[in-house]
């Protein structure tokens, strides 16, 4: 049974991201209104680790998530959002648009 409380959307768009002084990139594989997954980091951060990403719908003008790791492997991490606002709203919304779309 799934406790979650929004709907995930499975995607596959580049993020760039940032964890204090240290930068890398990352593969966005499914979003909802409360957190993200993502893939294929080229830094693996700690759970508990406050986390920036520049999420690239576009090849301009990145959505900028912030949250905090709340799970991590060997190849993927997960993210709580720091705040639901209206723009994670609006990049969600546009995530499951375009998926929906294909």
């Amino acid at each position: 049974m799934d406790k979650r409380k929004h709907p995930r959307f499975q995607a596959r768009f580049d993020a760039l991201m940032a964890t204090g002084r240290r930068e890398g990139v990352a593969v966005l594989t499914d979003i909802s209104y409360s957190g993200a997954r993502l893939e294929g980091a080229s830094l693996q951060p700690e759970v508990g680790t406050k986390v920036c990403l520049y999420i690239f719908l576009q090849p301009v003008s990145p959505f900028e998530l912030e949250g905090q790791v709340v799970r991590s492997d060997e190849t993927s991490f997960a993210i709580s959002y720091q705040l639901e606002s209206a723009e994670v709203e609006r990049l969600v919304d546009d995530v499951a648009a375009l998926v929906c779309a294909f």
